[in-house]
C-alpha cells in the first residue's frame, strides 16, 4: 500500500516497552535504570562541535538519556513497574536536517546556530547526521566555492543561498534490507534568496543544482544525491521555508516506510529525523 500526503507534526519518540503489574501505587522512591559506569565513555558522542553546536544536549551515556529517569517516575506513579528502553542507533541516526548557510563563497559555513545566537557553527562530520548527509554537505560546499555562490547575509539581506535541507531516504527496495540504511540517498532542498525561479540570480541556482547532480547523481560511482529541489524565500523573519517550491533534478517521489506503509513525502512535509524508529 502506498500513500502520498503531507503529515502533521508529531513529537519524536523513543521505543519503550511497558507492562502494568499493579494498579495499587505505594509511595516509593524512584530508582533509575542501572547504568554501567564503564559504558559512559563507550557511549560518548565524541564530537568536536559539542560545546558550540546547539544540535545535541547530551555528551555521555547516550544509551541512557536523562529523560528516561523522568519517564520511570511518571510510569511508577501509574503503577507501571516493568520498564525497558531501547536507544537504537546512537550515531549517524539523523536522516533529516535543516542547516543554515552563512560565511562567504570562499569559506562557506553550513551548520546550526550557536545556542542563543544567529552565529552559524560549521559542523562537518556531525556525529548525529547520517554519513551521507555529511557527504552531501561537503559536496555542496565544493559547489558553492567553485560557482562563487554567495551565502546569505542576515544583516544585509543579501546573498543567494540561505538554508539547505538534507533528507535521506533509506527505502530502496532494489537493495537487501541490511544494505538500505548505509546506501541512503540524499534529497537536497536549496532555500534560495529570491522570489521565484524567474529572478535574476537563479542562474547560479540552476548551476549549483547541476553541479550536485553531476557530481553525486546516478552517473557517478557513488550515487549520493536522490534529487534537488528549490525553495524561494525573501522574508527577513526566522521562517526557513517560503511558500514556493520547484523540483529541479532527480526523482520527485521520496519514499519512507512507516509502520508497514510506504509513504511519499515532498520536501515541505514533516518527517521524523530518526527514521529507524518508524519501521
Amino acid at each position: 500500500m502506498a500513500l502520498s500526503f503531507f503529515s502533521p507534526p508529531a513529537l519524536p519518540i523513543h521505543r519503550i516497552t511497558c507492562q502494568a503489574l499493579s494498579v495499587a501505587v505505594p509511595s516509593v522512591a524512584v530508582a533509575p535504570l542501572p547504568v554501567n559506569p564503564n559504558s559512559s565513555l563507550s557511549c560518548a558522542l565524541n564530537c568536536t562541535h559539542f560545546q558550540s553546536c546547539s544540535g545535541c544536549t547530551q555528551e555521555y551515556n547516550l544509551h541512557h538519556p536523562v529523560v528516561i529517569d523522568e519517564a520511570i517516575g511518571f510510569f511508577n506513579k501509574l503503577g507501571i513497574k516493568d520498564f525497558s528502553f531501547d536507544s537504537c542507533r546512537l550515531w549517524g541516526w539523523r536522516c533529516r536536517a535543516k542547516l543554515a548557510v552563512r560565511g562567504s563563497s570562499t569559506n562557506p559555513l553550513i551548520g546550526l546556530y550557536e545556542e542563543g545566537t544567529h552565529n552559524v557553527v560549521d559542523i562537518p562530520d556531525c556525529k548525529s547526521h547520517h554519513p551521507n548527509i555529511n557527504a552531501a554537505v561537503q559536496l555542496l560546499k565544493k559547489g558553492i566555492i567553485e560557482l562563487n555562490v554567495e551565502p546569505y547575509d542576515e544583516d544585509q539581506g543579501t546573498g543567494d543561498l540561505r538554508y539547505v535541507q538534507m533528507a535521506v531516504t533509506t527505502h530502496d527496495t532494489s537493495l537487501p534490507i541490511p544494505e538500505r540504511y548505509k546506501n541512503g540517498k540524499v534529497q537536497v532542498s536549496l532555500v534560495w534568496n529570491s522570489r521565484s525561479e524567474n529572478s535574476a540570480n537563479t542562474g547560479k541556482l540552476n548551476a549549483l543544482a547541476n553541479f550536485l547532480w553531476g557530481n553525486g547523481g546516478p552517473k557517478r560511482k557513488v550515487h549520493l544525491i536522490h534529487s534537488v529541489w528549490a525553495n524561494f524565500q525573501t522574508s527577513s523573519n526566522n521562517i526557513i521555508f517560503g511558500n514556493r517550491w520547484r523540483h529541479l533534478l532527480g526523482e520527485r517521489d521520496f519514499w519512507e516506510h512507516i509502520g508497514g506503509i510506504d509513504v511519499s513525502l515532498v520536501p515541505s512535509s514533516f518527517g521524523q529525523a530518526n527514521t529507524r524508529e518508524l519501521v
